[in-house]
Protein backbone atom coordinates (compact mmCIF):
# COMPACT_ATOMS: atom_id res chain seq x y z
CA UNK A 1 0.00 0.00 0.00
CA UNK A 2 1.26 3.48 -0.75
CA UNK A 3 0.35 7.11 0.66
CA UNK A 4 1.82 9.76 -1.53
CA UNK A 5 1.32 13.40 -0.36
CA UNK A 6 1.50 16.38 -1.58
CA UNK A 7 3.92 19.20 0.64
CA UNK A 8 3.20 23.03 0.34
CA UNK A 9 -0.41 23.09 1.90
CA UNK A 10 -0.41 19.66 2.97
CA UNK A 11 2.39 19.11 5.62
CA UNK A 12 3.92 21.82 5.49
CA UNK A 13 2.19 25.80 5.96
CA UNK A 14 2.49 27.62 3.02
CA UNK A 15 4.86 27.34 -0.09
CA UNK A 16 8.44 26.64 1.32
CA UNK A 17 10.28 29.06 -0.58
CA UNK A 18 8.93 32.21 1.52
CA UNK A 19 10.38 31.05 5.04
CA UNK A 20 14.01 31.77 4.36
CA UNK A 21 14.72 31.97 0.96
CA UNK A 22 12.53 34.73 -0.29
CA UNK A 23 13.19 36.61 2.63
CA UNK A 24 17.76 35.96 1.87
CA UNK A 25 16.41 37.92 -1.23
CA UNK A 26 15.60 40.95 0.75
CA UNK A 27 11.87 40.54 -1.20
CA UNK A 28 8.30 39.93 -0.05
CA UNK A 29 6.58 36.69 -0.72
CA UNK A 30 4.18 38.81 -2.69
CA UNK A 31 6.53 40.49 -4.86
CA UNK A 32 8.49 37.06 -5.24
CA UNK A 33 5.23 35.45 -6.68
CA UNK A 34 3.98 38.36 -8.80
CA UNK A 35 7.27 38.39 -10.66
CA UNK A 36 7.11 34.89 -11.00
CA UNK A 37 3.39 35.15 -12.59
CA UNK A 38 4.52 37.77 -14.96
CA UNK A 39 7.52 35.79 -16.05
CA UNK A 40 5.01 32.68 -16.82
CA UNK A 41 2.66 35.48 -18.65
CA UNK A 42 5.76 36.84 -20.12
CA UNK A 43 7.55 34.01 -21.88
CA UNK A 44 4.05 31.67 -21.89
CA UNK A 45 6.47 29.44 -19.71
CA UNK A 46 5.32 26.54 -17.43
CA UNK A 47 4.31 27.87 -14.02
CA UNK A 48 6.67 25.91 -11.86
CA UNK A 49 9.75 26.36 -14.58
CA UNK A 50 9.11 30.10 -14.11
CA UNK A 51 9.18 30.66 -10.68
CA UNK A 52 12.52 28.39 -10.31
CA UNK A 53 14.23 30.70 -13.44
CA UNK A 54 13.27 33.40 -11.10
CA UNK A 55 15.11 32.02 -7.79
CA UNK A 56 18.15 31.41 -9.80
CA UNK A 57 18.13 35.20 -11.39
CA UNK A 58 17.06 36.98 -7.96
CA UNK A 59 19.90 34.28 -6.16
CA UNK A 60 22.44 35.55 -8.84
CA UNK A 61 21.57 39.17 -8.83
CA UNK A 62 22.06 39.33 -4.51
CA UNK A 63 25.13 36.89 -4.60
CA UNK A 64 23.32 34.57 -2.58
CA UNK A 65 24.40 30.95 -2.51
CA UNK A 66 22.27 28.58 -4.10
CA UNK A 67 24.33 25.03 -3.40
CA UNK A 68 21.99 22.43 -3.14
CA UNK A 69 23.34 22.16 0.72
CA UNK A 70 21.88 25.57 1.07
CA UNK A 71 18.86 24.74 -0.15
CA UNK A 72 18.50 22.22 2.14
CA UNK A 73 19.34 24.47 4.88
CA UNK A 74 16.27 26.32 4.11
CA UNK A 75 13.95 23.67 4.02
CA UNK A 76 15.02 22.90 7.77
CA UNK A 77 12.98 26.23 8.81
CA UNK A 78 9.54 24.99 6.96
CA UNK A 79 6.80 24.55 9.26
CA UNK A 80 5.09 21.32 9.28
CA UNK A 81 1.21 20.80 10.44
CA UNK A 82 0.56 19.58 13.85
CA UNK A 83 1.34 15.88 14.50
CA UNK A 84 2.46 15.39 11.27
CA UNK A 85 6.62 14.20 13.08
CA UNK A 86 5.00 11.59 14.67
CA UNK A 87 2.73 10.95 11.90
CA UNK A 88 4.57 7.99 10.38
CA UNK A 89 5.27 6.11 12.92
CA UNK A 90 2.01 6.01 13.97
CA UNK A 91 0.67 5.02 10.92
CA UNK A 92 3.23 2.65 9.81
CA UNK A 93 2.80 0.41 13.40
CA UNK A 94 -1.28 0.75 12.32
CA UNK A 95 -0.48 -0.97 9.18
CA UNK A 96 1.80 -2.93 10.17
CA UNK A 97 -0.58 -4.55 12.98
CA UNK A 98 -2.97 -5.25 9.59
CA UNK A 99 -0.05 -7.04 7.97
CA UNK A 100 -0.22 -4.13 5.49
CA UNK A 101 3.69 -2.88 3.99
CA UNK A 102 2.99 0.67 3.87
CA UNK A 103 5.75 3.29 1.75
CA UNK A 104 5.02 7.14 1.63
CA UNK A 105 5.73 9.37 -1.81
CA UNK A 106 6.29 12.86 -2.18
CA UNK A 107 4.40 14.22 -5.56
CA UNK A 108 5.36 17.89 -5.01
CA UNK A 109 5.67 21.08 -6.98
CA UNK A 110 7.69 22.32 -4.15
CA UNK A 111 11.41 21.81 -4.43
CA UNK A 112 12.94 18.68 -3.64
CA UNK A 113 16.24 19.83 -1.80
CA UNK A 114 14.40 21.81 0.61
CA UNK A 115 12.14 18.78 1.50
CA UNK A 116 15.36 16.88 2.06
CA UNK A 117 16.27 19.29 4.82
CA UNK A 118 12.95 18.56 6.79
CA UNK A 119 13.38 16.18 9.64
CA UNK A 120 10.33 13.97 7.60
CA UNK A 121 12.53 13.62 4.65
CA UNK A 122 13.60 9.88 5.64
CA UNK A 123 10.14 8.65 6.12
CA UNK A 124 9.51 8.81 2.27
CA UNK A 125 10.14 5.31 0.00
CA UNK A 126 10.83 8.24 -2.90
CA UNK A 127 10.58 12.13 -2.92
CA UNK A 128 9.00 13.06 -6.58
CA UNK A 129 9.76 16.81 -6.45
CA UNK A 130 10.86 20.02 -8.72
CA UNK A 131 14.59 20.10 -8.61
CA UNK A 132 17.83 21.63 -9.96
CA UNK A 133 20.79 20.79 -12.16
CA UNK A 134 24.67 21.91 -10.37
CA UNK A 135 27.22 22.92 -12.00
CA UNK A 136 31.09 22.37 -11.24
CA UNK A 137 31.18 24.37 -8.51
CA UNK A 138 27.69 23.01 -6.83
CA UNK A 139 25.79 25.85 -7.83
CA UNK A 140 22.27 25.44 -9.30
CA UNK A 141 22.20 27.18 -12.72
CA UNK A 142 18.96 24.96 -14.51
CA UNK A 143 15.89 22.93 -13.76
CA UNK A 144 16.64 19.46 -13.56
CA UNK A 145 12.90 18.26 -13.06
CA UNK A 146 9.95 20.85 -12.80
CA UNK A 147 6.41 18.79 -11.82
CA UNK A 148 3.02 20.97 -12.25
CA UNK A 149 -0.18 19.99 -12.26
CA UNK A 150 -0.52 17.37 -14.90
CA UNK A 151 2.57 16.04 -14.67
CA UNK A 152 1.99 14.66 -10.76
CA UNK A 153 -0.09 12.04 -12.15
CA UNK A 154 3.17 10.20 -14.20
CA UNK A 155 4.41 9.72 -10.32
CA UNK A 156 1.37 8.28 -9.63
CA UNK A 157 1.36 5.77 -12.46
CA UNK A 158 5.41 5.56 -11.37
CA UNK A 159 3.78 4.24 -7.91
CA UNK A 160 2.04 2.00 -9.84
CA UNK A 161 3.91 0.10 -12.33
CA UNK A 162 7.44 0.81 -9.44
CA UNK A 163 9.26 2.43 -11.96
CA UNK A 164 10.52 4.98 -9.83
CA UNK A 165 13.72 6.20 -11.53
CA UNK A 166 12.70 9.28 -13.44
CA UNK A 167 14.73 9.04 -16.64
CA UNK A 168 13.24 5.28 -17.12
CA UNK A 169 11.20 6.33 -19.88
CA UNK A 170 10.72 2.55 -21.05
CA UNK A 171 9.23 0.75 -17.98
CA UNK A 172 6.72 3.78 -17.09
CA UNK A 173 5.16 3.38 -20.93
CA UNK A 174 5.39 0.05 -21.28
CA UNK A 175 1.46 -1.90 -21.39
CA UNK A 176 1.69 -4.09 -18.46
CA UNK A 177 -1.60 -5.54 -17.03
CA UNK A 178 -3.54 -3.89 -14.10
CA UNK A 179 -3.23 -7.25 -12.13
CA UNK A 180 0.52 -7.41 -12.61
CA UNK A 181 1.43 -3.73 -11.27
CA UNK A 182 3.41 -3.81 -8.48
CA UNK A 183 0.67 -1.47 -6.33
CA UNK A 184 -2.51 -1.29 -7.71
CA UNK A 185 -3.82 1.97 -7.31
CA UNK A 186 -6.76 0.75 -5.12
CA UNK A 187 -4.31 0.47 -2.42
CA UNK A 188 -3.43 4.14 -2.62
CA UNK A 189 -4.05 7.28 -1.04
CA UNK A 190 -3.40 10.70 -2.48
CA UNK A 191 -3.45 13.75 0.35
CA UNK A 192 -3.61 16.89 -1.38
CA UNK A 193 -4.47 20.65 -0.50
CA UNK A 194 -5.87 22.60 -3.60
CA UNK A 195 -6.52 23.15 -7.46
CA UNK A 196 -2.45 21.91 -8.54
CA UNK A 197 -3.84 18.48 -6.90
CA UNK A 198 -6.85 18.59 -8.68
CA UNK A 199 -5.40 15.66 -11.94
CA UNK A 200 -4.20 13.52 -8.71
CA UNK A 201 -7.40 13.47 -6.87
CA UNK A 202 -9.31 12.33 -9.88
CA UNK A 203 -7.00 9.68 -11.40
CA UNK A 204 -6.36 8.01 -7.89
CA UNK A 205 -10.50 8.17 -7.10
CA UNK A 206 -11.14 6.75 -10.65
CA UNK A 207 -8.94 4.47 -10.48
CA UNK A 208 -10.73 3.04 -6.92
CA UNK A 209 -8.12 4.49 -5.14
CA UNK A 210 -9.07 7.14 -2.45
CA UNK A 211 -8.32 11.09 -2.70
CA UNK A 212 -8.23 13.22 0.39
CA UNK A 213 -7.87 17.18 0.29
CA UNK A 214 -6.74 18.73 3.46
CA UNK A 215 -7.26 22.25 4.17
CA UNK A 216 -5.88 25.10 6.69
CA UNK A 217 -7.34 24.05 10.43
CA UNK A 218 -9.75 26.70 11.89
CA UNK A 219 -10.15 28.37 8.43
CA UNK A 220 -14.00 28.13 7.73
CA UNK A 221 -13.29 30.15 4.25
CA UNK A 222 -10.69 27.75 2.81
CA UNK A 223 -13.09 24.86 4.66
CA UNK A 224 -15.86 25.63 2.26
CA UNK A 225 -13.87 25.73 -0.96
CA UNK A 226 -12.26 22.69 -0.21
CA UNK A 227 -15.74 21.24 0.26
CA UNK A 228 -16.54 21.92 -3.24
CA UNK A 229 -14.03 19.04 -4.21
CA UNK A 230 -16.53 16.44 -2.49
CA UNK A 231 -19.83 18.18 -4.17
CA UNK A 232 -17.66 18.00 -7.64
CA UNK A 233 -17.05 14.36 -6.92
CA UNK A 234 -13.02 15.22 -7.34
CA UNK A 235 -12.13 13.28 -3.64
CA UNK A 236 -13.27 10.75 -1.54
CA UNK A 237 -13.14 12.61 2.27
CA UNK A 238 -11.97 15.94 3.18
CA UNK A 239 -10.15 16.76 6.65
CA UNK A 240 -8.46 19.47 8.57
CA UNK A 241 -4.81 19.31 8.29
CA UNK A 242 -4.18 18.13 11.33
CA UNK A 243 -2.12 15.24 12.15
CA UNK A 244 -2.14 14.65 15.51
CA UNK A 245 -3.48 11.09 17.30
CA UNK A 246 -7.11 10.60 16.89
CA UNK A 247 -7.32 13.31 14.36
CA UNK A 248 -9.75 13.22 11.19
CA UNK A 249 -7.43 12.33 9.35
CA UNK A 250 -6.19 9.61 11.21
CA UNK A 251 -8.98 7.61 11.16
CA UNK A 252 -9.60 7.92 7.65
CA UNK A 253 -6.25 6.70 6.66
CA UNK A 254 -6.73 3.97 9.39
CA UNK A 255 -10.29 3.38 8.33
CA UNK A 256 -9.27 3.07 4.39
CA UNK A 257 -6.35 0.48 5.68
CA UNK A 258 -9.20 -1.72 6.99
CA UNK A 259 -10.98 -1.71 4.00
CA UNK A 260 -7.85 -2.70 1.81
CA UNK A 261 -7.18 -5.27 4.01
CA UNK A 262 -11.22 -6.88 3.85
CA UNK A 263 -11.31 -6.13 0.30
CA UNK A 264 -8.14 -8.04 -0.38
CA UNK A 265 -9.60 -11.25 1.87
CA UNK A 266 -13.00 -10.97 -0.02
CA UNK A 267 -10.67 -11.26 -3.14
CA UNK A 268 -8.85 -14.06 -2.48
CA UNK A 269 -11.51 -15.73 -1.86
CA UNK A 270 -13.78 -15.25 -4.94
Amino acid sequence: MAIAYDFDGTLASGNMQEYDFVPALGMTSEDFWREANELEHKHQADRILAYMSLMIQKATEKKLSIRKENFVKYGQSVPLFDGVITWFNRINSYAKSKNVQLKHYIISSGIKEMIEGTPIAKEFHKIFASSFMYDHHGIAYWPALAVNYTTKTQYLFRINKGSLDVCNHTDINRFIPENERPLPFEHMIFIGDGETDIPSFRLVKEQRGHAIAVYKPKAPKVKEQTKKLIDEGRVNFIAPACYQEDSEIEKMVKAIIDKIVVDHALTDLS
